[in-house]
């Protein structure tokens, strides 16, 4: 995650190793309070006390509210596509397939959002909400997760590991939001199966259809 620059445009030398762990609390202090009790009953009060910090701390990181949860989003999809592309970089370095990638990035997918669930719970909902002024943004970070999964996808096709006739966008898509919706309904609804139980019946649908 970024570091902003001070008001007058410029960062203040030696701010921002201060400030990356205030926003960091900020940002964790706003996750669980807005999927405990929703966007609009959540006040910048709330955020400020559960991050343990002065409700001007708040406005000095950010501006709003909105803008908070703006950064919030951008944050978390950002943090999510990077450990997708390690996971996939890392398993065609050890010379696995392209395939092998795929099933490398579900299991990052799962780990990311068993450890983030509340944060994978409000992207997902936001997914379904138009009228945000925080729209545009996620669309360009959903665009960025999306964008690790087709490159993975692209390198299959053309080192013949798949199908020159696959739909490349609506793959990835569908392969993300299986992982997305899947963590979910496993952490909410059979949160006794271990992620290694998660992962393999994912991965056997990938290894069983898409690799097919």
């Amino acid at each position: 995650m970024s570091t902003r620059s001070g008001k007058g445009g410029g960062a203040v030398a030696g701010t921002a190793p201060r400030r990356t762990p205030t926003r960091r609390r900020l940002f964790d202090a706003a996750v669980t309070l807005i999927a405990e009790q929703g966007f609009s009953a959540t006040t910048v009060e709330e955020i400020a006390e559960r991050a343990g910090v002065a409700k001007g701390t708040v406005y000095y990181n950010f501006s709003s509210k909105n803008v908070l949860y703006e950064e919030l989003l951008r944050d978390g999809v950002d943090l999510l596509a990077a450990s997708l592309r390690t996971a996939a970089d890392d398993t065609v370095a050890r010379g696995g397939t392209r395939v092998d990638a795929l099933d490398a990035m579900i299991r990052a997918g799962l780990d990311f959002i068993a450890g983030s669930p509340a944060l994978t719970q409000l992207y997902v909902a936001e997914l379904w909400r138009t009228n945000r002024t925080w729209r545009a943004t996620l669309t360009s970070v959903r665009g960025r997760a999306l964008a690790v999964v087709e490159s993975v996808l692209r390198d299959a096709v053309r080192t013949g590991e798949l199908s020159g006739e696959l739909d490349v966008p609506l793959t990835a898509s569908a392969l993300l939001g299986m992982v997305l919706v899947a963590a979910l309904d496993w952490q909410s609804f059979q949160p006794d199966r271990s992620v290694d139980e998660v992962h393999a019946a994912l991965a056997q649908l990938v290894q069983g259809r898409v690799g097919a």
